[in-house]
């Protein structure tokens, strides 16, 4: 029984210097943050999820030895960033919060709350399109195609097929002009936000009854969007 549980000692003890050891050999490569690491690695680098301690602090995801993932990053300023991160920078969704010290006391601060590329603000997130009124529609989907144009134009899709069967239709927005493209039709040359509302009779899937469909949507940002309604 005591060789058995010095065995166990030996191996535990083993297996903690094992970890310590390989805490020491797992590299962090942003030099603010490389004095201290603890937390998940690969092949001698920072690899999954950890904090790092230096200059500043780190504590979320790494990849590849550098912050990768969901994180928060604490400056030594009193700044805190809390989001995305690609490569070691700001990259996607995130929220950064600034503080302003003087004399050991906070005299101001500010949030800054959106997309980043790179480790530049690019923007706040962009609202996504709402529904507000949804009536015999099994449903939808929207895509923004093109960031330059001003368009919204609606396909009306039955059984994975472009639904023809469409009557008494009727359609109106706040703004833009009609407009068609092929199959498609909506409107272009339109300010945001918008709101697009159609109304229609349409066959059933089994082509058995009629039914009425209304459809009401608002888009927020800007650009050239496609809207498939499903029948």
């Amino acid at each position: 029984m005591k060789n058995i549980i010095s065995l166990l000692s030996i191996l535990f003890i083993f297996t903690l210097s094992t970890q310590i050891s390989a805490q020491k050999n797992c590299k962090v490569l942003d030099s603010n943050i490389d004095s201290i690491y603890t937390g998940k690695c690969k092949r001698g680098l920072a690899h999954g999820k950890g904090i790092a301690i230096g200059i500043d602090t780190y504590k979320g995801k790494f990849s590849k030895g550098l912050p990768n993932g969901r994180g928060s990053y604490f400056w030594a300023n009193g700044d805190i960033y809390k989001g995305v991160w690609k490569n070691g920078m700001r990259n996607g969704e995130g929220t950064l919060s600034l503080s302003i010290y003087r004399n050991d006391s906070i005299v101001s601060d500010s949030i800054i709350s959106g997309l980043w590329e790179n480790n530049k603000y690019i923007g706040p997130k962009p609202i996504p399109p709402k529904v507000s009124i949804k009536t015999s529609v099994d449903r939808y989907s929207f895509k923004m195609i093109d960031a330059s144009k001003t368009r919204v134009l609606i396909k009306f899709l039955q059984n994975g097929s472009r639904n023809d069967n469409l009557f008494n239709f009727m359609m109106s927005s706040t703004s833009g002009v009609e407009t068609k493209l092929g199959t498609l039709i909506g409107y272009e040359f339109i300010e945001f936000p918008v709101k697009i509302k159609v109304n229609y009779e349409t066959l059933n899937k089994f082509r058995s009854a009629i039914y009425q469909v209304i459809f009401e949507f608002e888009i927020t940002e800007p650009g050239d969007w496609r809207v498939e309604i499903h029948n």
